[in-house]
């Protein structure tokens, strides 16, 4: 399996030898570094731990200190399962990839606060005449006597928090490599705003 980490950057678009343009996502993705290898007989399963970004050493906890000891100061550390080959201190660059590749895109969406049920869920909200003055947007009827024995069922679609979940995109098309700029193009739209924290497997 081929993963690295990125940083979303911004969206753009790349035409082909046709003059054909297609929206991109382009992403910084540096080189990520092996700092541990988990095995079944120590761990209890196969696992390879990768650390990307470089911040201060004085925001580093020292446990944390002492379990990265000389690798470097990463800002961020991903888990990926499978047996693998590599070594502690194994270095992956953007080369692992390649245009064309299909790839499956991880990272945590755009935060929205709260949110009522029609932006949330896609309800189409009250009737606008008629007698109804301020139910463009409510959310209309949750339950009652007839419906889970007077009590608000669980699952019920209602208004509140919404965004900033991990979403992973399957099948994305990579259409460009950049090695000396360190950057990848991906096509159409990854999760998350501009910086951040982009997973990326073949």
């Amino acid at each position: 399996m081929k993963y690295i980490l990125g940083t979303k950057e911004k969206m753009s678009q790349i035409f082909d030898e046709d003059g054909n343009s297609y929206p991109v996502s382009v992403v910084s993705a540096g080189e990520v570094v092996v700092t541990q290898v988990k095995t079944k007989e120590t761990d209890g399963y196969n696992a390879v731990q990768v650390g990307y970004g470089d911040r201060p050493a004085r925001k580093i906890n020292k446990p944390l200190k002492g379990h990265l000891k000389e690798l470097g100061n990463f800002t961020d550390l991903r888990e990926y399962r499978g047996e693998t080959e590599a070594k502690v201190g194994d270095k992956f660059e953007i080369s692992l990839f390649a245009k064309g590749d299909k790839v499956k895109v991880s990272a945590i969406s755009k935060g929205k606060g709260f949110q009522g049920v029609v932006k949330r869920h896609g309800f189409g909200g009250g009737r606008r005449t008629h007698g109804q003055k301020h139910s463009e947007r409510e959310a209309g009827s949750i339950g009652g006597g007839g419906r889970a024995g007077g009590r608000v069922a669980k699952g019920m679609r209602m208004a509140g928090r919404m965004g900033s979940d991990r979403i992973s995109v399957r099948n994305l098309e990579i259409l460009k490599v950049d090695r000396d700029q360190k950057k990848i193009y991906i096509k159409g739209a990854v999760p998350g705003k501009p910086g951040t924290l982009i997973e990326i497997r073949g």
